[in-house]
């Protein structure tokens, strides 16, 4: 069973930046893409960022293309999420998550999800 752990969560004020990392119990290169998800309080959770599992990379919220960036560093079983220009509606409890197969923006595909981290951005 894979397992996810995920930190760097923190607050910061808007503009701030903060690094996300996701460690997985496997190499997960070539075997799984991993996910990024965020869930505000009471809202659904939403599909953030993906990277395949041959390093391929999706992002699915609109308003964070440019602002987010997934990478993965293999030899340390990490993926990061590098957030800059972080604003107010970023804050959320943010997840990463393991799909066997393709990135999918669809949370009842992936098989495995981590504790979660949460990010706040105020002033």
């Amino acid at each position: 069973q894979l397992q996810l752990v995920e930190s760097g969560g923190g607050s910061v004020q808007p503009g701030g930046s903060l690094r996300l990392s996701c460690v997985t119990s496997e190499y997960t290169q070539g075997e799984w893409a991993i996910g990024w998800f965020r869930q505000a309080p009471g809202k659904e959770r939403e599909a953030v960022s993906c990277i395949s599992r041959h390093d391929n990379t999706v992002d699915y919220v609109h308003s964070e293309k440019g602002r987010f960036t997934v990478s993965r560093d293999n030899a340390m079983k990490t993926v990061h999420l590098q957030m800059d220009n972080l604003q107010p509606e970023d804050t959320a409890i943010y997840y990463c998550a393991a799909e066997r197969w393709e990135c999918t923006s669809n949370r009842r595909d992936y098989d495995y999800w981590g504790q979660g981290t949460q990010v706040t951005v105020s002033s």
